[in-house]
This record gives C-alpha cells, structure tokens and sequence, in this order.
C-alpha cells in the first residue's frame, strides 16, 4: 500500500462523515468499505498492538498518507460520546502517537453519528433524530465550537437548552402538581443570550415597537425581559422558580413560551393556558416543542408524554395537535405564524390588520415624467408651491388604492388648509401623474383585499362591526358592501379545488415570472416551482391556493421554493442551506402540506453529505438576486460537465456530485470550476 493508493481507496467510501481533510468511518461500516482499505487498516492496528475492540472509528486523511484509531466505547450508549483515546499513525515517517483523554474534564466529543454508520443500522435513525435537535436549536451554526464537550455544553446552554438523558429539552418551570405522581419541573432555567424564538416573531410583526405592555407567564430567569426592558418596552414576568412572588398582571400581549409542554396532567395545562389568555387584552403568544413518534420513542412513556431521567415531564405536539389543543381550550382562532408557535388574538381589529398585512403589496410609484402644463395657473402655482405635500399625499393614495380619509394621510389638515379637502387633493394630482398608476394600485389592493376575505374563510367570521375602520373604508371602495365581498372571497376559494383551472394558472404563470419552473411527469405538467419572493405575481386564485397551505405552517422565514402541485392539492415547501451564496444549495428541510387533509409533515435532512442538491438553482432566481450572473455562468458551465454523464440528476447529492465531477478532474471554488492538480 502507498500513498496514491490509500487516497484512491478513500475516494471509493460511500459511507463516512466526509469533511474537506478527512472520513471518520466506524467499523461497523467495514462491510461497505473497499476490502483492501479494511484489511489494510487492520494490519496497521496489529502493528501498533492495538486490538480491533479497542478502537471504533477510523479517521482517513484525504491529502496525507496518515490515519487515527479512535475510542469511543460509549458510541452507542451516549448522544455525544466522548474521545477516551487515539492513536494517530503517521504511514510515511513509520509512527504513531497514542494520545488519552480518559481523565480529563473537557474530551473532544461526537456529533453526526448517523454519517459514520449504514442506513441499516439499527441506531441510525436514533443518530437521525438527534442531528435534527441540535439543527432545530442552531447548535452547528459554528462547527468550530462544538469539538470539545465544555464548550458544547455552554452553546447548549447559550440556545435555551438543556441535555437530559442525552435529548435537548427547553427549560421551563410551571406550577407543581398534585396527582398521583410527583414530576419535578424546577429544571435550571437556561441563560439566553437572544430573544426567545415566540418573541423573536413579535418584532418581526411590530409588536415590540414600545406601543404595547408584555407579560411572559413562565419567564425562567428573565432574560427576555431584561432584553425588551432595554428596548424600552414595558414588560414584566412571572415564573414559580424565578419570580414566584411576582404579580400575574393583565397586558396587551401575554406570552406562554415552552410551558405547556412541561405540564403531565392535561388539566392543569388548559388551566395554565386559560390564565395566560385571561391576563391577555389584545393578543396571546402559545409556542411548544414539536416531536414526532420516533423522537416520543426514545423515551419512558408517561400520561400523554414522556418521562425523563431527572423525573421532568415533556410534551412533544405536532403542528396540527398544537393548534387543535389551543383552539379546544381557548375556543378561538389560532394562527400559525412559525412552526410551533400560534397566535390567538383576543383584540379582533388587531387580528384584521395582522392578517391583511400579511399579505398586502405596496405599488412603488417612480415618477418618471415632468409636470404637463396646464390651463388653470392658479392650479399649477399650487401645486409647485406645495409639490412635497402632494406627492407625499400622492403616495398615500397608491398604497390604499383610493383616497384616503383625513385620519388616512398625515397631513390631512395642511391639505384642507391649502386647498380644502383630501378629494379636491385627488382631482389636482391627478393632472400631474397618471390615473392609471391609481387604477393599478386600486386593482392590486382589492386582489390583496379578496385574498385576505378568502382566506378568513378558514377562521370564525368576523361580522362588519368588528372591523377596523379603515377596512370598512376599503370594503365600500373595492366592493361597495360586506356581503358581495364575502360572497367573491367564497367563490374565490372555491376555485382552488379546480384542478384544470390551477394548471392553466400555472402554466400562465411560468411565461409571466421572473423565473419559475413547470415540473412535468409522464408527459404531463404536475407542479409549479417558484421562488417565495415571487409569490406576490402570481395570478390571485394561486395566491389563495399557497394562502390556505400557509395556514397550516406559518411564515417563509426558513424557506425559499415553493411547490404547488396541480392535481392533488398539495404545496411543498423547501428550505436550502446556502441558497443566497452558493452555486449549488443543498436541500435542509422540506415541508409537504397537505390541504384536503388538513396536515402537514416535515422532512429534515440532517445528514450533509447526503442532502440533495439544488442544480438548476438558476431557473428559481433573476437578476434581482446578487449572484445571478454568477449562477448564470456557473449553471452554463455545469451543464456541460453534465451532459457527459448518462445519469439521472433529479436527486443527487453532495458526495455523489463530488465523485461524479472528479472523474472530470474537476473541483469547484465558489461559483468557478477549477482543474484538480
């Protein structure tokens, strides 16, 4: 065995934690790796004296001819073993170096475990399962700060979690019970060094702009609050550890963060949950720990949860459970704003403007002529006197699609004091700029308007009176009366569930983006690919279709494709990492929603090296994306290489790319191919 050797055997591994200098490899996986490599390995421990069950994992170095016998005899039995010793032999110089780390308080420990084993291995989806933690809880956002078990333990603690029986669980502390098994919940509130993830979605939506009080029921220590306190934001907290003695006080937005699923006796849940939304006047905040069966699994069962070693209950919800269980116990509304957070809002204007600004667009208006002359000089000496005040006013009606009403515009009262009214301010704008970039912004306001009716439709109706005024001023511009805007929002809907109607929209569609895709399958167009920031021009009956998906899921903030299948009323979500500033993103999560069953399931991909690739990433973006020129040569390039290949592309993955583009004695560098040396 020489060195050209022992590289050309390593790039035939199919399994293995491939990183840029090396594989890390169990040996459970020798049956899968080339037979010359393993029995070459295994002499090497012979010459060493180092007995094959003494070691685990074998690490392989790409560029050098070296290897490291490693020892992690609880491999199987903890979630991040530690390193208890390695023995690293250089093949070149003829030596090696035993190092141990048996004693020590601070060993390298193990992550991605599922990457080192076969799919068949009996822990692999166990490995799966605890990749997904630490990804959902952004633990390998910096690999560089994982690699030794002291400073994985304080990123574990810095995120808000806490490691119980080798699973991450949210710290959070709610009432004792009283029932025939005592569950200890004064878990060790978690330091935070940012927002907690429910509040990080109310500055997102504006409600941490200082004009509303906050209360956190179940705060732990309080480190949200000390946040919001130096915002200046009028926030106080209760919690039965930290702030026992602390008032439960009634504010606009109540937040119960991570409680409910700490809470074993279903009572005293709805109980916890009925308190916060009574202390609530305007909105409440619910978020819990989302989990499915093979996560549930892996714990002792108890009541309809689970039960760890320390004695503290968890509950795991789905995205669907969660919503049924507040809306039973609340009887209201809850609205998906991110997985595993819910809004229910008790102040139902504000809910109207929440709902309706999700979807609203804005008409830029870019003045792109001079004023034309006009008969009546007094008109124009007016206008040029008071230019600023009317195009200020000007832009107020694009974005409302009508005239406003003095509460509307600012400057209402300098308008009826230069020329009488916000309606005489209409009719003398309108000799400047266009009357049809008015009747745009109208049309484009009453399609955002029908979208936000329609998708009301899958809530409790709201009656006329209880609509903020100035949707009741839009509901008499754009439809003249609540019921013929009801009844066009009802046929709208409706239109969702025609299947050859949605595929001529999106076949429409496709001509009409910037970039967007028709997937076609046995000759037959089956679904709409696009990029979420095109959502907005798409024909309206397709907005509603993504709309009443969304209802089930929440907001974009970790997705960019978006699938609308044609025939089985289903969107698909997809989440890429690297999508902005890589040539060939990789796919992280991807979320099927599912509306004529009212589900929907999530799929991670956790393991990096296996995560399918995004190719065509060209075809979803144009020239308002920062590296289109970019991609554009990059893609021109790739499907040349491509084409030399008689292989199916739809899902390859990042190793099978690596393999296939090295057999062209390429690599790539950013956006740039490069000849391998």
């Amino acid at each position: 065995m020489n060195a050209e050797r022992f590289k050309q055997l390593i790039k035939q591994i199919k399994v293995g934690k491939n990183l840029p200098d090396a594989i890390y490899l169990h040996k459970d996986a020798f049956d899968v790796t080339p037979t010359e490599l393993v029995k070459f390995i295994k002499v090497i421990a012979q010459a060493v004296k180092i007995d094959e069950q003494d070691f685990d994992l074998i690490k392989l170095f790409k560029n050098e001819f070296r290897l490291s016998l490693l020892s992690y005899p609880t491999f199987y039995e903890e979630s991040y073993p530690p390193l208890k010793r390695s023995i690293n032999i250089d093949l070149v110089k003829l030596s090696h170096k035993i190092t141990c780390y048996k004693n020590t308080d601070n060993p390298p420990i193990l992550h991605r475990k599922e990457t080192m084993v076969q799919a068949n291995n009996s822990h692999f989806q166990l490995f799966c399962d605890l990749t997904a933690e630490g990804e959902q809880a952004g633990l390998y956002e910096n690999t560089r700060m994982i690699g030794f078990k002291g400073s994985w333990e304080r990123l574990i603690a810095k995120k808000g979690y806490e490691l119980v029986d080798g699973r991450l669980f949210r710290s959070s502390a709610v009432q004792s019970p009283d029932n025939d098994k005592e569950i200890d919940r004064h878990l060790t509130a978690i330091v935070r060094h940012e927002l907690s993830a429910p509040l990080k979605t109310l500055a997102k939506n504006g409600f941490l702009n200082g004009d509303y009080s906050i209360f956190d029921y179940g705060c732990g220590r309080g480190d949200d609050l000390r946040e919001l306190e130096a915002h200046g934001i009028d926030v106080l907290g209760w919690d039965l550890n930290y702030r026992p003695d602390a008032d439960k006080v009634i504010s606009d937005i109540v937040n119960i963060g991570f409680v409910i699923n700490v809470i074993e006796d279903r009572d005293e849940r709805i109980e916890a949950l009925l308190g916060a939304w009574e202390l609530s006047q305007k909105l409440l905040v619910v978020s819990a720990m989302l989990g499915n069966e093979s996560l549930v699994s892996q714990f002792q069962s108890y009541k309809d949860g689970v039960i760890t070693s320390r004695n503290t209950f968890q509950k795991y919800y789905t995205q669907a459970e969660l919503k049924t269980f507040i809306e039973m116990s609340v009887d209201e509304s809850a609205i998906a704003v991110a997985p595993g957070i819910y809004y229910i809002f008790k102040d139902k204007q504000l809910e109207q403007h929440f709902l309706q600004n999700r979807h609203k667009r804005a008409y830029k208006w870019q003045h792109l002529t001079a004023p034309e002359p006009v008969n009546e000089e007094q008109a124009r000496i007016l206008f040029t006197q008071h230019q600023q005040l009317f195009e200020s006013f000007w832009l107020t009606c694009l974005t409302l699609g009508r005239c406003p009403a003095n509460n509307e515009f600012a400057q209402s009262d300098k308008i009826k004091e230069v020329i009488g009214s916000n309606k005489k301010a209409l009719k003398l704008v309108l000799k400047w700029f266009e009357e049809d970039e008015l009747k745009t912004a109208e049309a484009m306001r009453k399609e955002d308007l029908s979208l936000y009716f329609a998708l009301a439709m899958f809530e409790k109706r709201k009656p006329y009176t209880q609509q903020p005024e100035d949707l009741k001023r839009d509901i008499k511009a754009f439809f003249d009366t609540y019921k013929i805007a009801q009844h066009q929002a009802t046929e709208l809907l409706f239109k969702i569930a025609d299947s050859a109607l949605i595929e001529s929209l999106c076949l429409e569609a496709e001509k009409i983006l910037p970039a967007g895709k028709i997937d076609v399958e046995n000759g037959q167009p089956h679904a709409l690919t696009l990029h979420k920031d095109f959502i907005t021009l798409l024909p309206l009956v397709l907005r509603v279709y993504i709309g009443a998906a969304l209802q089930m899921y929440g907001e974009l903030d970790d997705i960019q494709l978006i699938k609308i299948h044609i025939l089985s009323g289903k969107v698909t979500l997809l989440g890429y990492e690297g999508f902005y500033d890589s040539p060939l993103p990789q796919l992280k999560e991807r979320v099927k929603i599912k509306m004529s069953e009212q589900d929907v399931d999530f799929f991670d991909y956790v393991v990096e090296e296996k995560r399918p690739l995004l190719l065509n990433k060209i075809d979803y973006i144009d020239d308002t994306f920062e590296d289109y020129k970019k991609q554009k040569a990059f893609n021109k390039r790739l499907n040349k290489e491509l084409s030399k290949f008689d292989i199916e592309y739809g899902n390859i993955t990042y190793t099978q790319f690596l393999i296939l583009i090295s057999h062209n004695q390429l690599r790539i560098k950013a956006y740039r191919f490069f000849k391998l040396n």
